[in-house]
């Protein structure tokens, strides 16, 4: 049996198990994902992360996601902070912008530090892809959506009532339509400019935070409802600030990243 060190963290609420790979080997991480999720028998988390070193790119680390069920994930903002936080204030690095090598590309984080501790982090999620503006799908309800890709596929519904989630989510992530399955949110608007907002992540269902889907509802309220390009997202588990820049196209999301606690777990080699 070996033994495996890693950290419970959590960005918003969106609790990961991260693992330094550069000092600990993680075999079959899909495998581990499941049984290290589960919040009964295992640690408990949204999923698993693997910090490691990039693979034939000009990056400082690398971060690869597996949900809860296993899957692997293209991207994920609150995990991506919470590397941020982990790779500072371990000593892996001094930096304050960092690259960040991921499956969606190489995105680039910073670091807002005061005394030695990382209070924040803003990542540069890079350009949203919007093939299809207008969607219309139907699944136990007629929907109109925005399908917004922020290096992993979202579909964003404004509704008077964002619970619909619950009963929606787990439909629609696996509608015909979004043949990788796909990220839900169901959005409204309030009253002081805030945008309330819930999330069905594929592979990991009803997370208390969604950094993508964070942005992706961002750019969505933009391009459906007239908003500013700066934008606070309100999920379950605290408030995201998105801003779409018009100077570059880019989106940046900035939120905190928190340490929960320290372990180690043993495995059967």
């Amino acid at each position: 049996m070996s033994t495996i060190h890693f950290s419970k963290m959590h960005g918003c609420g969106n609790d990961y198990i991260y693992v330094n790979t550069i000092d600990n080997r993680v075999d079959d991480p899909s495998h581990r994902s499941i049984e290290w999720s589960d919040r009964h028998k295992g640690i408990g988390a949204d999923g698993l992360v693997l910090i490691g070193e990039p693979e034939g790119c000009d990056a400082d680390f690398s971060m690869r996601i597996f949900n809860a069920d296993g899957s692997e994930a293209m991207m994920c903002g609150n995990a991506s902070r919470c590397v941020g936080k982990y790779v500072y204030e371990r000593g892996l690095t001094r930096k304050t912008e960092i690259k960040l090598q991921t499956l969606s590309g190489i995105k680039t984080l910073f670091l807002h530090v005061n005394s030695s501790v990382v209070e924040s982090v803003t990542v540069d999620m890079l350009q949203p892809k919007l093939e299809d503006e207008n969607l219309f799908i139907w699944y136990q309800a007629p929907c109109h959506g925005t399908f917004v890709s922020m290096g992993n596929p979202h579909f964003v519904v404004f509704t008077p009532d964002v619970n619909d989630v619950e009963k929606f989510g787990p439909l629609w992530e696996h509608y015909p339509a979004f043949p990788q399955r796909c990220n839900i949110e169901f959005a409204h608007i309030n009253n002081d400019g805030t945008i309330r907002t819930r999330v069905w992540e594929r592979g990991s269902g009803i997370t208390l935070a969604c950094g993508t889907g964070a942005c992706a509802t961002a750019v969505a309220s933009v391009l459906k409802k007239g908003k500013d390009r700066t934008s606070q997202i309100v999920m379950d588990g605290g408030t995201l600030s998105v801003e779409w820049r018009e100077a570059d196209n880019h989106v940046y999301l900035t939120g905190d990243a928190q340490f929960v606690f320290d372990g180690t777990i043993g495995t059967d080699d």
